[in-house]
């Protein structure tokens, strides 16, 4: 038992994030992916065949296992973004189940930033709508290495090979706009299960591999930055002992490259240099550690390091200024404030900034950039200029999503009223 308890924790972890307009069968098919992989209890698909027979249903509406709150399940719609767990033998999955309404985009990008792989749907018989090219897009500028585009419903077209190329063929035709270098396609059909788990006869025609194979063995590992070296200081660790009198530790996670014992290191802001002297976690000691991994980290010389600094490689330090130019999508009903003041929290910093301006702001339908209009709404996207009270260090987000991304929150409310990524 205690062997199949470590091999599961040491499985690699896929999260995803499912994407597409209204009613193209994101909760369906993540249902589906469920179902099929055998990850439902038997008192949960009870729940949802009774449920399904009330509402008069021919299928099972595998939908039901995620629209989990009342509202969603009484509208048919997903609101919020509704997280799923599941495993198969290869791997351990987090699903992010994000809304297709233009006004949950917020919501969207929060249940998208932390995603390796995004699933892009497109109903078969409407083709690539502006939705899918808004989602797709979003996807992109929150650099998530992998889109699958699932043309879903192809039993409503006759399983018809024409047309899911013809929808390939116009996706591709905007694919050059996108950041993402990794997009493949697949004909499905979530309700019937075609080319979600299992092949499907009816597309013989098909000869890529099912939505499920690609899940269990995209390669993701490449996909972290083990280039520049950077840990956040979260928290210092002084026992105060008997035992350990002189122990001082860093904790964090580390948020890019690799650290070894005996490495030099550089302690930001002070610029003092030191070498590490151990790597201490809860299961002993590392001779090396890597991201994403949370460690302890104990130096050589006696630097004052406190919540906030940031350890890095002396040969590879992060940009610093106060300044920051970046991409923001706003969360919030009352509109971004052109020189109100936020707070600004970046890696383990809490700091305050002022937004000096707003460049443009993106029609995330057409991708146009409008340098007209600068109030910035809920839902927006718009580029931003910020200062910070003090400098920060940060790498652009595009190289590291974890020191390049921060969120703004209000002072008066303490609601998290934006997101950005910094360029």
């Amino acid at each position: 038992m205690a062997n199949t308890t470590k091999g599961y924790l040491d499985m690699q972890l896929l999260r995803f994030t499912t994407a597409g307009s209204v009613d193209d069968g994101k909760s369906t098919l993540i249902g589906r992916l469920l179902y099929d992989s055998k990850s439902i209890f038997e008192d949960q698909m009870e729940a949802i065949e009774l449920s399904s027979k009330k509402k008069g249903e021919e299928h099972v509406n595998l939908a039901l296992l995620t629209d989990g709150l009342r509202a969603e399940r009484e509208q048919g719609i997903t609101i919020d973004v509704a997280y799923r767990y599941f495993a198969t033998p290869k791997r351990k999955f987090i699903i992010a189940d994000t809304p297709g309404h233009i006004q949950y985009t917020r919501n969207m990008v929060t249940g998208a930033s932390t995603a390796n792989l995004a699933i892009v749907l497109i109903d078969a018989r409407n083709g690539v709508v502006e939705q899918t090219l808004r989602h797709a897009y979003i996807a992109s500028l929150l650099q998530i290495p992998h889109i699958v585009v699932c043309v879903n419903k192809m039993d409503l077209v006759d399983y018809d090979e024409e047309k899911y190329h013809e929808i390939r063929n116009h996706f591709m035709e905007f694919a050059p706009k996108l950041d993402v270098k990794d997009i493949r396609f697949v004909p499905i059909s979530a309700l019937k299960g075609d080319n979600v788990v299992d092949r499907s006869k009816n597309m013989d025609w098909y000869k890529g591999s099912t939505l499920m194979h690609i899940l269990e063995n995209i390669y993701i590992a490449g996909d972290q930055n083990y280039v520049d070296a950077r840990f956040p200081v979260q928290y210092v660790i002084r026992p105060m002992t008997d035992e350990y009198h002189d122990y001082r530790g860093y904790a964090g996670r580390i948020d890019g490259g690799i650290f070894k014992v005996g490495d030099k290191v550089t302690a930001l802001p002070s610029g003092l240099e030191s070498k590490i002297k151990s790597i201490d976690t809860l299961n002993g000691t590392l001779k090396e550690a890597f991201a994403p991994q949370s460690v302890t980290m104990t130096l050589e010389d006696n630097i004052d390091i406190s919540r906030g600094n940031m350890i890095v490689k002396s040969n590879n330090v992060p940009e610093n200024g106060q300044d920051i130019k970046a991409m923001i999508s706003w969360f919030n009903e009352r509109p971004l404030a052109i020189n109100g003041k936020y707070s600004f929290k970046h890696t383990s910093s809490d700091l305050r900034c002022m937004i000096k301006d707003v460049s443009f702001k993106m029609d995330i339908n057409s991708l146009e950039r409008n340098y007209d209009d600068k109030t910035v709404k809920m839902n927006d996207i718009a580029r931003v200029e910020i200062r910070t009270t003090k400098p920060i260090f940060y790498d652009s987000y595009r190289l590291n999503r974890y020191t390049g991304s921060f969120i703004l929150i209000d002072e008066g409310t303490n609601e998290t009223v934006g997101a950005g990524m910094i360029i």
